[in-house]
Formats: C-alpha cells, sequence, structure tokens
C-alpha cells in the first residue's frame, strides 16, 4: 500500500498575501500618513523623532534594519518552502525570478544612464532606479487579492528578494564605504554555525535565533546592509521535523512563519512605510521632474522595471529556460513587472550614498523615486485588475 503524504499546511505568508486587501490597505495608510505629516508643522518633529539616537542606531536604522530584517526572515522562510517544495522546486520556476530580477536591475540603469550622460557626475547615480521595494510592491498586489493567482505573488516575493540582494551587492562593491573584514568573517562563521545545527538535526527554535540575533549584529557591523541576516537565518531554519512529512505542523520553519505573519503584516512592514515614506516637498517646484536625475530615475523604474523584468520574462519562457508560474497569464506578468517599478526604500538609500554631498540632488532623487513609484503602482495594479476580471470572465462556467 502506498503510503499518504501528509497534506501539506497553509504557509503563513501566503495566508497573509491570499488575505484580501487588509495588509495592503494599512501599509498604503501608514505611507500617506507620514506624506501628510512630513509636509505638516508636525514635520520637524516627525523628523527629529526619526534621526534620534537609541543603542548606538537611531529610530529610523532600528527600524529599517532590525524590524525590517524580521520581514526578510519571514520572507526567507516562504522562500525556502517554495525552493524546496513548492514554485520554486524546479529550475525552471527557480530560474524564471532570477533572470527577471537580472534584467530589472540591468535595463533600469541603461536607461538612467543614456538620459544622465550630458553630465558624468550625475551618471553615479545608475543604480538607483535598479531596486525595487518588497514590501510596497507586495503591497500594493495584496490590494488584488485572491484574484491574483498565488504563485503570481510567491514569484513577485522571490524576484524582489533577488532584487534588494543584488542591490546590497551593488552598494557593497560600488557604493559603501570601507568595509570590516573581521566582521564579515564572524558573519561567516555564525553562518556556518547555523548551518551545522541544521545538518545535525537540531529541530529546537531556541539555538537557531541566539545565532541569528548575533548574526544580525555582525552583519550591521560587517558594512553589509543588516536585512540581508534575515534571509540568511531563514535559509538555516528546518523545514522537516519528522522524516517523510514534508512541511509537518511541528517543523521549525512552520512554528517561526505562522509565529512572524502577523507581527509583519500589521505592526512591522506599516512602521516601515511611515518612517521611509515622509518626504518634505518644501522647495521642490514640478518643474523639478525634467531634471536629468529624476527623469531618469522614474523612466528607470517606470519603463526600466517593465521592459527589464516582462523582457527577460519572455526570453527564458521563449528559449524553454523557465516556465510562466502556475496560472499567471501574460498580462498578469506585465502587471507585475510594473509593481516592481515602486522603488522607495532601497532606491532612497542608494540615493544618499550616490550624492552625499548634494542636498539639491538628494531632492531630485526624492522627486524621481516618489513619481516613479508611484505611476507604476497605479499603473501595476490596473493592468492586474484588468487581466484577473477578464481572466475570470473566459473562464468556462
Amino acid at each position: 500500500m502506498t503510503a499518504r503524504r501528509s497534506p501539506r499546511p497553509a504557509s503563513a505568508l501566503r495566508a497573509f498575501l491570499d488575505s484580501g486587501a487588509a495588509g495592503g490597505v494599512i501599509l498604503m495608510a501608514a505611507a500617506a500618513l507620514a506624506l501628510i505629516v512630513a509636509n505638516s508643522p508636525l514635520a520637524d518633529s516627525y523628523f527629529k523623532l526619526l534621526k534620534t539616537y537609541l543603542g548606538g542606531l537611531s529610530i529610523l536604522h532600528w527600524i529599517n534594519d532590525a524590524l525590517m530584517a524580521v520581514f526578510f526572515l519571514l520572507v526567507g522562510l516562504e522562500i525556502k518552502r517554495e525552493f524546496l517544495d513548492g514554485e520554486l522546486a524546479t529550475w525552471p520556476r527557480r530560474a524564471l525570478p532570477g533572470l527577471a530580477a537580472l534584467g530589472g536591475m540591468i535595463v533600469p540603469a541603461l536607461i538612467y544612464l543614456a538620459l544622465t550622460r550630458p553630465d558624468p557626475a550625475l551618471m553615479r547615480g545608475w543604480a538607483i532606479p535598479a531596486a525595487t521595494d518588497i514590501a510596497f510592491a507586495l503591497g500594493v498586489l495584496s490590494l488584488i487579492g485572491p484574484r491574483a493567482p498565488a504563485s503570481l505573488k510567491i514569484f513577485l516575493t522571490a524576484l524582489a528578494i533577488l532584487d534588494d540582494l543584488g542591490a546590497v551587492l551593488i552598494i557593497a562593491f560600488f557604493y559603501a564605504g570601507d568595509l570590516a573584514t573581521p566582521w564579515l568573517g564572524a558573519a561567516a562563521l555564525l553562518t556556518a554555525s547555523l548551518a551545522l545545527l541544521n545538518r545535525l538535526g537540531v529541530q529546537r527554535l531556541a539555538p537557531y535565533l541566539a545565532l541569528g540575533a548575533l548574526l544580525w549584529f555582525a552583519v550591521l557591523k560587517s558594512g553589509v546592509h543588516a536585512t540581508l541576516a534575515g534571509v540568511m537565518l531563514a535559509m538555516t531554519i528546518p523545514l522537516r521535523a519528522t522524516p517523510g512529512a514534508p512541511e509537518a505542523a511541528d517543523s521549525p520553519l512552520h512554528i517561526l512563519e505562522h509565529a512572524l505573519a502577523k507581527w509583519v503584516a500589521f505592526v512591522i512592514v506599516p512602521i516601515f512605510g511611515f518612517a521611509n515614506a515622509g518626504v518634505s516637498f518644501k522647495g521642490i517646484g514640478p518643474s523639478a521632474l525634467l531634471d536629468p536625475v529624476p527623469l531618469g530615475i522614474a523612466f528607470g523604474l517606470f519603463i526600466g522595471k517593465i521592459v527589464g523584468v516582462a523582457g527577460a520574462t519572455w526570453i527564458a519562457v521563449a528559449t524553454g529556460l523557465a516556465r510562466l508560474p502556475a496560472a499567471a497569464s501574460w498580462p498578469q506578468m506585465i502587471g507585475t513587472a510594473a509593481l516592481c517599478g515602486i522603488g522607495f526604500t532601497m532606491s532612497l538609500f542608494i540615493g544618499l550614498l550616490a550624492f552625499p554631498d548634494s542636498q539639491m540632488l538628494q531632492d531630485e532623487v526624492k522627486i524621481g523615486v516618489l513619481a516613479g513609484s508611484l505611476v507604476s503602482g497605479l499603473v501595476g495594479a490596473a493592468i492586474l485588475a484588468t487581466a484577473s476580471r477578464r481572466k475570470r470572465a473566459d473562464a468556462p462556467a
């Protein structure tokens, strides 16, 4: 008699993504509130609070480097699940988000370079439109709710993570200051220790979390973006607790994923949105959009991401290197590619590194990122909503 495979437990992140627009609405509300506060009489208090130092880091750094590491931990757990027993379990499925992310970084950078070429000093910002903000992109996609297939959401999650990791590497090689080799060595040693725990079959979460906290500190001190520690930790959390029972309910990965899901969706991500979306428009006129830097960023995010992500996806599928996500259509893929143009946090961060001595250029970076991200989000959501409705209407009764 053939043994029955145990039922697959519901993924916590997938349940959140499929739960409708709740998480996305909260995130968008937090971002909108931040913009309102940053352009109100409360602006000085808002920015002063974010710059307040606690324990060696500003509150903004605690949010971006510590709280978002927890978000990336949750996303990393989902990606591991999908790699081992889900949408990314085969090489064609793994290849697609990787190639799409690569195209989504190269084309926006080329567009920016083309528009800023007359002034070599401005070309230093080539990587600004190469980044995708995973929290905002997934937040917009969640507004579509169950009308978008779960496989498309997993694809965007994987693509956005690879995109963010690519952005971190770009920062490390092209924009970062001096990397602290001893701390990099400590991070490597801690990662090896976590992998050893997994190899030895340790199932208790406490040792992983304790070493994970040390890993976060080492990565923070190394000069590499600290959120990378969340993904590194996630890759070492065991998926199976019982031999022969994939994704058993008592799997450490399953337990941790469900413990983090609500905190990330309804606390961490909204706090992140409120802290990072607040940009003051004081002294900035509409004509500034036509300057090379904001124009290059906005076009790079909107046009570059659509052409890069959708184009790389088409090439991968046409050449047989990959297949479309299950139940996803080409219009839905184009809409998802547009959502990848939501840059926000990482784009703004790279902008600060690219032009550290020019407040004017920093302001122009903010204009370009906001304009490109807003158009990308609106167009992407509209395409996805229309494509999903049309697909349901064409489905046989």
